[in-house]
């Protein structure tokens, strides 16, 4: 029992620095690489690592609300603050998109686990 605990926990520590990452290079990414394909194809591989090791069943529900919340304002536009200064709306807007890439894979993944032990009889 004591080596599962100790893989569920390394994997768990591998997830965690998945999240991590998948932060910061979003924010350096949205600051010095918009518009990267390279970025956000870290983004997808990192989402998948996070999706299947960091969310628990338990975490499942509160993880999809704020994935889905996060890919909507995604699409949002950050514009107006380019008249404030200058980048400053197109950085926010790379970031917040690079954000939703890096949750979208993981948001899929909980999604189809959730229908699917809904799914199970009994």
């Amino acid at each position: 029992m004591a080596k599962a605990t100790r893989i569920q926990e390394t994997l768990a520590l591998v997830g965690f620095v998945a999240l991590v990452a998948g932060m910061a290079v979003a924010m350096m990414g949205g600051v010095f690489a918009r518009d990267n394909g390279a970025v956000v194809l870290i983004m997808v591989i990192l989402g998948i690592m996070i999706g299947i090791l960091n969310i628990t069943p338990r975490e499942q529900v509160p993880f999809l609300v704020a994935a889905i919340a996060l890919v909507v304002v995604g699409r949002a536009s950050f514009a107006p603050l380019d008249d404030v200064v200058k980048g400053l709306g197109a950085s926010l807007g790379s970031i917040v998109s690079y954000m939703a890439a890096l949750m979208a894979p993981a948001a899929i993944i909980n999604a189809v686990r959730a229908v699917w032990s809904l799914a199970q009889p009994g």
